[in-house]
C-alpha cells in the first residue's frame, strides 16, 4: 500500500509540474510573439523536456536509492541513446542561439514539428537518470 500511494502522489505531483510548466511555456510563446525575441522561448522548449524525462524517472530513482547497494553508470547507454537524444533536443538552442547550422538541423527543425524534437528531450532526461545503477 505504502508503494501504491508513492507511485500514485508522484504522478500527481508529476503532473501538476508538468501542467505548471506547459502554461509557463505558453506565456512565454505568446511573449515571443509580442517581441519578436524566440531566445527565451527556444531555451525553455530545450531544457523543460529534458527536466521533464528526469521527473519521469524520478520516482523509481527514489526506491533505487532506498536499496543499500553499490552504484554504477551505465555509459554505453548513455552514449548509444543519450547523445543522439541530445543531439536532437538542442538543434533549436544551437541554431537560433549561436547561428551555428548542424547536421540534420533544418531537415528536423522545419519539416518534422516540434514532437521529434520535444521527444528525445524527454529520452534523454530519462536516460540520464537511468543510466545510474546499482
Amino acid at each position: 500500500m505504502k508503494r501504491f500511494l508513492f507511485y500514485f502522489l508522484s504522478t500527481i505531483v508529476i503532473g501538476f509540474i508538468f501542467f505548471l510548466g506547459y502554461e509557463y511555456l505558453g506565456t512565454v510563446s505568446e511573449e515571443a510573439k509580442r517581441t519578436y525575441n524566440m531566445t527565451p522561448l527556444v531555451i525553455l522548449s530545450t531544457i523543460f523536456p529534458i527536466l521533464m524525462g528526469m521527473l519521469l524517472r524520478l520516482p523509481k530513482l527514489i526506491m533505487e536509492i532506498k536499496e543499500n547497494k553499490q552504484w554504477t553508470f551505465d555509459w554505453i547507454k548513455l552514449t548509444a541513446i543519450g547523445i543522439p537524444a541530445l543531439y536532437i533536443a538542442v538543434i533549436p538552442l544551437v541554431y537560433i542561439t549561436f547561428e551555428i547550422n548542424m547536421w540534420l538541423a533544418s531537415e528536423i527543425m522545419f519539416t518534422s514539428n516540434t514532437t521529434l524534437i520535444t521527444m528525445a528531450g524527454v529520452v534523454f532526461g530519462y536516460l540520464l537518470l537511468d543510466s545510474l545503477k546499482k
